[in-house]
């Protein structure tokens, strides 16, 4: 078989446009309910958030002692805190605040390990072993410690956060993707390609990432969960987002005092919030996986 040939089989393989699977059957077979149902709750959390303004009809941020510690009602669905605020209000802007970063802190990541895995995994040799070093010198402290760390650091609010968790998150991706990478190397197609004439960008770029991209989407998910554990438990301890923003976990560690008075809503709420979207999140990753097997 020529070189063309092979180039021509290699395509077939891993088309059209140098992508093996297609994620289309993946939103679309109705038999897969974990990716329906994560989608769902996480679509209804997440329109919460873009349209909080139109929702929460009291502001999250503005005080009103006169109307502090609230039951549910009608015009306060979730209650009020201690200092008057509408707990419903608070935890859709919290959702917005704690979900814009848990995702922008995995895009960043994401990309940063999807580069140094391919890039590792396909040439090897001494780039190889220091990426190996300085992942296994991440990696050599428990996450939560190593995050809570840089955040205390580098002070408390939004941008520490994902400064943190970037730090520390693009490792696990770059692994992960070295491993599929060091696979795909040593296949027909890469050889083929490299007789042909593609350039070594051309490659990684038209062949490997389709390759090893989906099982890098589907940790994705959990790493989001993870992501919102973090920002939760830094908000709970006083590292997180700066008050008065909303947040989970400020809102938790708030109503925690008031607990032995009978006022639940400033915990459950928020902390049901925090469990809807790991489940949403959960569900969505499960689903992904599936579909994966599906697909192969």
């Amino acid at each position: 078989m020529t070189a063309t040939d092979a180039v021509a089989a290699a395509r077939t393989a891993v088309a059209p446009g140098g992508r093996t699977r297609s994620w289309a059957p993946a939103w679309m077979r109705r038999h897969n309910l974990q990716l329906w149902i994560g989608g769902g709750m996480l679509g209804l959390i997440a329109l919460a958030a873009i349209f909080a303004p139109l929702i929460a009809r009291h502001s999250p941020i503005d005080p009103d002692a006169a109307h502090a510690l609230l039951p549910v009602s009608a015009d306060h669905p979730f209650g009020t805190d201690n200092l008057g605020r509408d707990i419903f209000a608070r935890v859709v802007y919290g959702a917005r605040s704690d979900l814009t970063i848990a995702i922008v802190a995995v895009a960043a990541p994401f990309v940063i390990g999807l580069a140094f895995g391919i890039v590792s995994g396909y040439f090897g040799g001494w780039f190889d072993s220091i990426m190996m070093r300085l992942a296994d010198i991440v990696t050599a402290f428990p996450f939560f410690i190593l995050v809570i760390a840089l955040v205390f650091l580098m002070g408390n609010g939004a941008w520490s956060i994902f400064v943190a968790i970037t730090c520390v998150s693009w490792v696990a991706y770059a692994r992960l993707v070295r491993g599929e990478a060091m696979v795909l190397r040593n296949k027909e197609f890469v050889a083929a390609c490299q007789a042909s004439g593609i350039s070594t960008p051309g490659i990684l770029v038209r062949h490997f990432v389709p390759n090893v991209v989906s099982q890098a989407v589907i940790y994705s998910m959990s790493d989001i969960v993870m992501n919102v554990g973090v920002i939760v438990t830094l908000s709970y301890l006083g590292l997180g987002i700066t008050p008065p923003t909303p947040d989970w976990g400020s809102m938790m560690a708030g109503g925690q005092q008031f607990l032995a008075g009978g006022y639940y809503g400033m915990t459950l709420f928020p902390a049901g919030a925090v469990i809807w979207t790991s489940l949403a999140l959960s569900f969505i990753g499960d689903g992904l996986t599936h579909q994966l097997r599906i697909d192969r």
